[in-house]
């Protein structure tokens, strides 16, 4: 690897040395084209067309929308790198996939958990995973987060939303709902204490568990369900 973007964080010490070439939406594509890579790996639900069109070098757009999309376009970068680890990473996933959902054994036990918000859930028929605020935005159920979601047993309540990241226009919050607020890409764990306040039910959950489609969600799965 010889660029990545600000956001690309993991595993620390490995990318410390690595130049940094831009955002998800601002990259210096001079940087990058001195940099000379083979490939540019982008995702079409960070990265826009136009940054495409603009990168000097080949390119290669995933589009997660699903842990079964997940093990496909890896499998189509391994193959297209030559690199034989993430291929056999992509059929782990497609494994995962495969595999039941979990049964719901309470809302304590959601696997990433980071610190509870709230009086204890009581009354809860469905689930927001909360990804912002001003405005209030949500996941929706035909996304990446949804499938994990579904995967560790909470399909029957996630709300069947249209949109994959609807904005709510509700006045939140709502009581029969149990919210999730992710980690990022909003700061919640800065608001914990105020969303308790305002008579929210839900958790701080760890978003790069449900949201980063590589070795962290996977690595949770795996161990979830214990495969």
């Amino acid at each position: 690897m010889v660029g990545r973007t600000r956001y690309c964080i993991h595993p620390r010490e490995e990318v410390r040395t690595i130049p940094i070439v831009g955002g998800t939406k601002s990259v210096d594509w001079q940087k990058v084209e001195d940099l000379r890579p083979d490939l540019v790996v982008m995702d079409r639900e960070e990265n826009t067309r136009e940054m495409a069109e603009a990168c000097p070098t080949a390119w290669l757009a995933t589009h997660v929308t699903s842990l079964e999309s997940v093990g496909r376009d890896l499998m189509l970068l391994g193959k297209q790198l030559g690199a034989s680890q993430l291929e056999g990473l992509a059929s782990n996933w497609l494994r995962i996939a495969d595999i039941p959902d979990a049964s719901f054994q309470g809302w304590a036990s959601i696997p990433g958990i980071k610190q509870t918000i709230g009086e204890s859930a009581t009354g809860i028929e469905h689930l927001d995973y909360m990804i912002w605020r001003d405005p209030w935005m949500a996941v929706g159920p035909d996304t990446f987060i949804g499938s994990m979601l579904r995967k560790v047993g909470l399909g029957a309540f996630i709300k069947k939303y249209s949109d994959p990241y609807p904005q709510i226009t509700n006045i939140l919050p709502e009581p029969d709902t149990f919210y999730l607020f992710s980690t990022e890409p909003y700061p919640f764990k800065r608001h914990s204490e105020e969303l308790a306040e305002q008579g929210f039910q839900g958790a701080l959950i760890d978003g790069e568990l449900y949201s980063w489609f590589g070795i962290r969600s996977y690595e949770m799965l795996e161990a979830q369900l214990n495969t």
